[in-house]
């Protein structure tokens, strides 16, 4: 009968992990469309749009999930989300996309973006190592955040920054763009507790640690958004988009969803999984490094190193799994 109650239980959680799956990622799309649509309405400049609301809308799924974790006292939900997007945003969303065709930069560009994105990463790296993420500096993190948009608005005004024409929104009137933003957060707010619900049970019936769990299908389910916008892109030849997507959704996450996240209370314990987050943390810096070099010096991310990108990202996976399996990572938020 327990074995019964048990399975059921799994099949459920499953089932909530796939549904705020789905939620999340059809709730990101009605949201950008919308906000995309309103802001065009009242003549917001295309630049603002991208690195705003574009870059908003795609990490509101990773924003609800890791502060409804934080909530739930789950700092390795909170934490693993967030360093497995920005992972898997590198290697696997970039990956895939080079893979597809080759991604042509511009180191002028994206020197600033680049040396904004690495320097986040150290800083949360070191916050992370520190034991805890507190709220004075959550309300640093988004006060960067603050200075960055309004950097590049300024640039904008300027005429120094440019980014591709974002395609129009499917909308014929404000109140059907207000609607659609509307039931897009609803979707994305209901998706996210499903998630983290779905997470918090399954991992805990099966045995592995919530933390394994976010770095790995929370983080990949979150990073669906990115890797639809960037395939398309690329589809279309837009590598701008693409690099922009990727480099302003790995700032994002970090500025915008930790800074978020630790400001409304303060996500503790973040290095309960010593030898996880010491790997994580090596992977973090290696990757933004990785893909500073290939833009800057190199200036593209041919298709070669796509398929690369993608074999490292599975390695990364399965790496994940056999530390917990040979017993190296213990359970987080028990």
């Amino acid at each position: 009968m327990y074995e019964l109650a048990t399975s059921q239980a799994f099949i459920l959680a499953l089932g909530a992990l796939g549904l705020g799956m789905l939620m999340l990622i059809k709730g990101g799309d009605w949201t950008v469309d919308a906000a995309v649509y309103i802001a065009r309405h009242f003549g917001v400049s295309p630049l603002v749009v991208g690195f705003t609301i574009i870059a908003f809308g795609t990490s509101l799924p990773e924003l609800l999930v890791s502060t409804n974790a934080n909530f739930k006292d789950l700092p390795g939900i909170s934490i693993g989300n967030v360093v497995g997007s920005n992972i898997a945003n590198i290697l696997l969303v970039l990956g895939v996309t080079a893979a597809i065709a080759t991604i042509p930069a511009k180191p002028r560009d994206l020197a600033r973006d680049l040396a904004v994105m690495f320097g986040s990463t150290l800083y949360f790296i070191y916050l992370v190592n520190s034991g805890e993420v507190s709220r004075l500096s959550g309300f640093i993190m988004v006060g960067l955040l603050a200075i960055y948009v309004g950097w590049q608005y300024w640039m904008a005004k300027r005429g120094k920054v440019e980014i591709d024409d974002i395609d129009e929104p499917a909308f014929k009137s404000m109140p059907l763009g207000i609607l659609f933003l509307l039931i897009g957060l609803v979707f994305i707010a209901g998706g996210a507790e499903l998630l983290v619900r779905g997470a918090e049970v399954s991992a805990g019936i099966i045995g592995v640690p919530d933390a394994v769990i976010a770095l790995t299908l929370i983080a990949l389910g979150t990073s669906l958004p990115e890797l639809s916008t960037c395939v398309i892109a690329a589809l279309k030849k837009h590598s701008d988009i693409v690099l922009g997507n990727i480099i302003g959704s790995n700032v994002f996450n970090i500025l915008m969803i930790i800074g978020t996240t630790s400001a409304l209370k303060r996500i503790e314990e973040t290095t309960q999984n010593a030898a996880l987050t010491e790997i994580n943390n090596i992977i973090l810096i290696i990757t933004a490094f990785l893909l500073s070099i290939l833009l800057l010096f190199v200036r593209k991310i041919p298709r070669p190193v796509g398929f690369l990108f993608v074999a490292a990202y599975i390695a990364y996976i399965v790496a994940v799994y056999a530390m917990f399996m040979s017993g190296v990572t213990l359970p987080v938020g028990e």
